[in-house]
């Protein structure tokens, strides 16, 4: 049996995607092997969202080759879209597949080692016709779908593409313009879910907010639709969603999420930047203030809904004004969480050539600051939660100071323990998973960050 070994840059989608391949390969007779074990194969599904990752990306290509001068080195996805020049001259690099035949990754290799055992084939095949076909040409969801996750959690990617063009993001250029999966097949893919044990599914995709457009659809009615749909799913206990645009989150829209008993109180809203002069050199479609009114919304309708974010410090012409406007935009909404990033110049976007680049120096102090503010507002936030009853998904049993518990998520995404000896079963030492329990007051280690358990 051959086997094949794979590893995943980047995004939740590549996640869902690499899960998908790895099924796929399964299927076609390969072990699977951990990605630093010999193997026959080796498939890295890369990111290109920065130049770091572009870097990220030919390392671990460089790194399988490394490992196995004779294995079949495979590139998958975004780098190999956005830089094909590099990709053909690079000497590790044995096949690359773009982003729209991701789910062809079987039959694509298995032509391509019969191609080169009889002698057909001498040197490498680009993409199996992938990236030569121009995604914003022939715009049409890849269909694939996923059948044993192994966990309890599952991401269902429901959307590809985008059509925002912000000016620091290559990933149109990748990923080509919006297209949408059938809503039919992911509910279809949710019952087969379900059915395997996952009792919560976590909507995805590259803008999840452009959900339908491409049919004609309104995409908050299409988007409410989908999960009203979920919702009535035997066996799903939690319909969680991806990250989302701002602009979403209408008085209708938030109502329609909030009527729905299985939603979690939990939304990632990308901001970038509390500033409107930042966000309109982003080319972002909304305002702070804008941003502000849909996280009220929410608060509205929802009991301390975990609102987080992403954050870009050292965008080319950020002041120090502008930088203080952004910080005390992040205090005044308080966020569960922020992800910090330091903005990296990436070829091929406008933001390349913006004048008044930020100095790397400044981007550290930065982005410092920031992540000083959300440490602090995070555990502000989880600690609202101790000594309250809360339903948690269970996933892993882990040890702290020398006790057994199990770990899981609530709802709003806050992890906790429950002492193991609670758990049903956990005395044999297997590991319950997809169950629900409840925090009992008082319990010690109640809630815990996540980095506190690792």
């Amino acid at each position: 049996m051959k086997r094949a070994a794979l590893h995943n840059l980047g995004c939740k989608v590549n996640g869902y995607e690499m899960d998908v391949m790895a099924q796929k390969l399964r299927q076609a007779g390969y072990e699977i092997v951990p990605f630093d074990a010999p193997a026959d194969v080796y498939v890295i599904n890369t990111c290109t969202v920065t130049n770091i990752a572009d870097r990220k990306s030919r390392q671990m290509l460089h790194r399988a080759k490394k490992q196995n001068p004779d294995a079949t080195v495979v590139a998958v996805g975004c780098y190999v879209e956005t830089d094909p020049a590099e990709v053909e001259q690079d000497p590790c690099i044995d096949l690359a597949i773009g982003n729209n035949r991701k789910g062809e990754i079987a039959e694509i290799l298995g032509d391509y080692l019969i191609d080169r055992e009889t002698g057909r084939q001498e040197g490498k095949t680009l993409n199996g016709e992938s990236v030569d076909e121009d995604l914003n040409r022939h715009p049409a969801f890849e269909s694939m779908h996923l059948e044993m996750p192994g966990h309890t959690r599952a991401y269902i990617k429901i959307q590809d593409g985008c059509n925002q063009f912000c000016s620091y993001c290559i990933i149109p250029y990748a990923r080509g313009r919006i297209r949408s999966r059938k809503t039919e097949e992911i509910t279809e893919e949710v019952k087969d879910l379900a059915c395997s044990g996952v009792k919560e599914v976590v909507l995805t995709g590259i803008h999840v907010c452009s959900f339908g457009r491409d049919r004609g659809e309104n995409p908050e009615e299409a988007l409410l639709e989908l999960m009203r749909r979920i919702q009535l799913i035997a066996g799903i206990e939690r319909i969680r969603l991806g990250s989302l645009e701002p602009r979403i989150m209408t008085e209708d829209f938030v109502r329609g999420i909030a009527s729905l008993s299985k939603v979690c109180p939990h939304f990632h809203l990308s901001l970038q930047s509390g500033c409107d002069a930042t966000l309109k050199r982003m080319n972002r479609h909304y305002t702070a203030e804008e941003y502000l009114e849909g996280v009220q919304r929410l608060r509205a309708y929802f009991d301390r809904p975990a609102i987080t974010t992403d954050v870009i410090v050292g965008f080319p012409g950020e002041t120090e004004e502008e930088f203080a406007a952004c910080r005390a935009f992040l205090e005044t909404v308080g966020f569960y969480e922020i992800h910090v990033f330091k903005y990296s110049v990436r070829r091929g976007t406008v933001a390349e050539k913006l004048p008044d680049q930020v100095s790397d120096v400044e981007k550290t102090k930065r982005s410092q600051e920031l992540l000083a503010l959300t440490k602090a507002q995070a555990e502000t936030y989880r600690t609202s939660f101790l000594g309250e009853q809360e339903e948690l998904l269970l996933e892993e049993k882990v040890q702290v100071e020398g006790k057994a518990y199990y770990t899981g998520h609530t709802k709003r995404y806050v992890e906790g323990l429950v002492p193991a000896e609670e758990i049903p079963g956990s005395g044999e030492g297997r590991l319950v998973s997809g169950e629900m329990a409840s925090l009992i007051p008082g319990t010690p280690y109640v809630l815990l960050h996540p980095q506190a358990v690792r």
